[in-house]
Parts: structure tokens; sequence; C-alpha cells
């Protein structure tokens, strides 16, 4: 079961190829009001990708959500080759669906290159061992007793296996001045083979799964009925080493400001050694829900 959920992942990122520059999409159709940032994200790094040499890993990308998605209709994706340099390939994708742009992103590749400087801020703070965590679905039932009908389905699509730090906090009274952090263990659920394209589009998908929950920690539990809605607006991420999206990171999470119905997190992804792996921030729409 586990293992079919992988393997989606990696049927959602392989996309159809109709033209030079021109790819296909896939949009699952599901209960969600509009389709996931993550995966129009890492669909569109493919199509960035898939366009290069092959010999230049992504180093960074900067991307904007212009209008939500439809869940069952296709995107397509259009990229432009900005340019092909000595060290340096830039590549520019068009999401569209149904004649709308809906995404766009900017991906620049680079070959690492020896005998430069290295160094690295250690991570903040030392956390447990991801397997001695409880899987999101097991705190779950624990609090409440059973999983519900429309978790569990969603459990059973989830291709990422994510466990808390930090205890999931479920009352108003938990909830108040909690600080705006948070940190989880993720991988996927199942092998995804050993095309570092692939590893680097499913933690794309993975990096905007839990990001935005740094802003709403210190207003609302995370799991329960929301009071907000929220919406991803823009997405950067830096690339600094190679890695597997199928083996534990951590994925530490703050939020250093909301203001305006918009909030900012920043992410740091790290390897179980400590090694820094990723950079990310996003911006985030938060509107009240009700009267």
């Amino acid at each position: 079961m586990t293992t079919n959920a992988a393997e989606r992942l990696v049927d959602l990122l392989d996309l159809e190829q109709i033209e030079v520059n021109i790819f296909r999409g896939r949009s699952p159709q599901e209960s969600l009001q509009r389709v996931f940032g993550g995966q129009v994200a890492g669909q569109a790094l493919v199509a960035a990708g898939r366009t290069t040499e092959g010999d230049r890993p992504v180093h960074s990308l900067h991307a904007y959500f212009l209008r939500p998605g439809r869940p069952g209709v296709p995107i397509v994706y259009q990229v432009e080759r900005v340019r092909d340099g000595r060290s340096f390939t830039t590549r520019r994708v068009t999401a569209v669906q149904q004649g709308r742009t809906i995404f766009n992103l900017t991906a620049s590749f680079h070959k690492p290159e020896e005998g430069s400087f290295e160094h690295q801020l250690p991570p903040a703070r030392k956390v447990p061992d991801p397997e001695s965590l409880p899987t999101v679905t097991q705190e779950i039932t624990e609090h409440l007793g059973s999983l519900p009908e429309q978790l569990e389905r969603m459990a059973r699509r989830q291709p990422f296996d994510i466990r808390y730090v930090d205890r999931l906090r479920w009352t108003p009274e938990e909830v108040e001045n909690a600080e705006p952090r948070s940190a989880v263990w993720m991988r996927a659920v199942g092998p995804l083979g050993d095309d570092p394209l692939v590893h680097t589009c499913a933690l794309t998908y993975a990096s905007d799964m839990t990001l935005l929950d740094a802003v709403r920690i210190p207003v609302e539990p995370l799991w329960g009925p929301r009071g907000f809605d929220m919406a991803s607006l823009d997405h950067a991420m830096w690339f600094h080493r190679p890695f597997r999206a199928d083996e534990w990171f951590l994925y530490d999470q703050e939020s250093p400001i909301a203001v305006g119905g918009r909030g900012l997190a920043r992410g740091r992804i790290y390897d179980l050694e400590g090694r820094l792996l990723v950079s990310v921030v996003q911006e985030g729409l938060f509107r009240k829900l009700g009267p």
C-alpha cells in the first residue's frame, strides 16, 4: 500500500512531452478545492530539467502561484530556454490550465565546482531520531481514539511519512504563546528510483506540505477545523548538496513574521548527519473563515 503511494508520486512527476519545450502533467481528481502547490512546483521543475543536458543539477528555483489549479484537469508546462552558458543553465516555466496561467517558475542549474571553500552553521537544536517518533496518523488516532475516514483515505494516498518532532497541540490553551516554529522528519514512503531529478522534484513537492504550519502555530491547532483559508503565494528553494528524498530528512521551519494577511516561513532541510541540504522560503496568504 505504501509503496503504491511512492509509485504514484513518481508517476505524477513523469510528464508527457508533447513538443520540444512543452510538457503535460496529470492533476489527480481529488476532493481538494485546488491543486496542491507542491505538485505544480515539482512538475514544473521536471519540465525544466527535461530540457537540460542532465549534467547540471538544479541549484535554485523561484516560483509564484498565480491562480488556483483545478483538480482533475491536465496542466501544460511551457519551457523557455533562457540561457545555456558555460557554467549555468536557466529555464523559465509557465504552467497553463484551460488557457490560463496558474504558476510560473524560474530554475537555475549549475555543475558543482571543485576547490571552493565550505562552511555551514550547525542545526539550531538537537532532535529525536525519526524512528522514535510517532507518525501523524498515530498521534491523531491516540488523541481522537480512532482515525476519521477522510483522514484514513488521505493517509493511504500520502507519498511521505511525516513525523512531528514536537507533540501536536490540540487545544487553544496549548497553542497560546507557542513560538512560530515547527520541525518534522520526512521521507518518501517507498523507493523513488535512482534519477536525481526525481528526488529533487519529489522533495520540491514535499517542501510545500508543512512549511506554512509554522505561521499558524501561534493561532490554532494544526489538525482539526481551520479558522483560516491559506494559500501559497511564492516559493523559493536553494539546493546545496545531493540527497535522496526516500531517506529521512529533517525539515526545520520557522515564521519570522505574519502581518497584513500574509505570513512568511523559512525552512532548512538536513540529513541524518546534520548536513544542510536545502534552504526554503515561502510566503502564504491567510484569510479568516466565517463571519
